[in-house]
């Protein structure tokens, strides 16, 4: 009896053992899925939930499983290439084309850069009342600072800041839902797919925009690259790529959660209103429908948002511009610059949530020249080795192309038509 109980107690150290080493690996996709909750996604879900109601549940449902696709495909091209994806696309490209695909980029990079930043003004002038501009310059310098941190500490403890960031969004914006929670029917009657006219377009298109991010399919191929280094084919390999799994599952089921608590949050408390068309606006509904804690909550989510959104891009835009151009820029220096449209943008008065959507959709249109190198890089048996894609694998992620792509074509069609 006590050998038995000792080799039960010695399985369950052992057990316990692997999970931490497990949990160690974690981090890479933490910081990719940074992307998925940053401010677009609470203006494109906020504006979908206020709009429509549960109509749309379903686009963050297929983005978010599209996300998680996506992002380990990136992940593997990263262990398996010791490559970024950008640096890919650079060896098999000539330098005209290497240069255009750069400029398309880049024009992602400066989009994000657009709705974090503004994002962060937001919830400034919210939570202190100050101007949008000098929220904007604030959002911008303490994002520098969260990127100093990678600089000189490294990888993991930007990891770490990112993730204590990503659980103070999840709190800030899970929290109304709780507060008040939606009828079940309702919200899984949003489950099946359709439209209502080409503004419910253009918004699931923001949303897809806003969840399955070009900067983050290029970023995620180097933070699992730089975390692990390259792995020669073998146990710790398949390891790694385990682990990568379970990396990607855990970070999008979170950002998945933040995301639909968004749009049923907006459904529930204000949905069918005409009046709550702006970020600005849902606070204040919230503040009157669930009480100042839930406003507070929400801002604070908001800010934690832009702040890590933020330095996230400007960390992918520089391993881009290196990838693509082999040029290397200090990405501090690139904060600043990119910094530039976005007060630009603040200081002439535009509608900061009208912005805020229109840079997803922006997005949307980037994902394409983003997606499809990775699935056809990934799909190479001569880059990838035993570790390409199966056929299964790579026939979903093409129909994800395809869809995402589709509806692009069809936002333009009923956009030119009028319909």
């Amino acid at each position: 009896m006590r050998l038995v109980s000792t080799s039960l107690a010695d399985s369950a150290r052992s057990a316990s053992q692997r999970a931490r080493a497990a949990t160690v690996l974690l981090g890479p996709a933490f910081v990719a899925a940074i992307a998925y909750v940053d401010p677009g996604n609470v203006a494109s879900n906020v504006s979908a939930g206020a709009q429509y109601g549960y109509l749309l549940v379903w686009v963050i449902v297929m983005a978010n499983i599209m996300a998680a696709q996506v992002q380990f495909l990136s992940a593997k091209l990263g262990l398996v290439t010791g490559r970024t994806l950008p640096e890919v696309v650079r060896d098999r490209a000539k330098r005209p084309v290497r240069l255009a695909y750069w400029a398309q980029a880049e024009l992602a990079a400066m989009a994000t850069d657009l709705a974090e930043v503004v994002g962060g003004a937001i919830a400034l002038n919210l939570l202190f009342h100050l101007p949008l501009v000098v929220g904007g310059l604030i959002t911008g310098v303490v994002s520098m600072g969260l990127l100093a941190v990678q600089n000189r500490g490294g990888q993991r403890p930007f990891e770490r800041v990112i993730i204590g960031l990503l659980a103070v969004i999840s709190v800030g914006f899970v929290a109304s839902l709780v507060i008040s929670p939606p009828p079940i029917a309702d919200a899984a009657a949003g489950l099946l797919p359709r439209f209502d006219g080409t503004q419910s377009v253009l918004l699931a298109a923001a949303m897809i925009g806003a969840t399955v991010m070009p900067h983050a399919i290029y970023l995620h191929s180097g933070l699992a690259r730089d975390r692990h280094g390259h792995q020669e084919p073998g146990v710790a390999r398949a390891k790694l790529l385990r682990v990568n799994k379970y990396d990607v599952g855990i970070a999008m089921v979170i950002a998945g959660t933040v995301n639909l608590a968004m749009l049923l949050m907006a459904a529930h408390t204000f949905g069918g209103r005409d009046d709550v068309d702006t970020i600005e606006a849902a606070h204040a509904a919230v503040r009157d429908a669930l009480g100042p804690t839930a406003a507070l909550l929400l801002a604070v989510g908001l800010l934690a948002s832009g702040l890590a959104s933020t330095s996230v891009g400007a960390y992918a835009g520089a391993m881009i511009m290196e990838g693509l151009l082999h040029r290397q820029i200090p990405i501090l220096l690139r904060r600043l610059v990119t910094l530039v449209p976005a007060i630009a943008i603040l200081a002439i008065g535009f509608d900061p949530t009208r912005a805020l959507i229109v840079s997803q959709v922006v997005l949307s249109f980037g994902i394409p020249f983003a997606l499809i190198p990775l699935v056809r890089f990934t799909s190479d048996r001569g880059l990838m080795g035993s570790d390409v894609n199966h056929r299964v694998t790579t026939f979903f992620a093409w129909i994800v192309a395809v869809i995402i792509t589709g509806l692009n074509i069809l936002l333009i069609y009923l956009t030119l038509t009028g319909h």
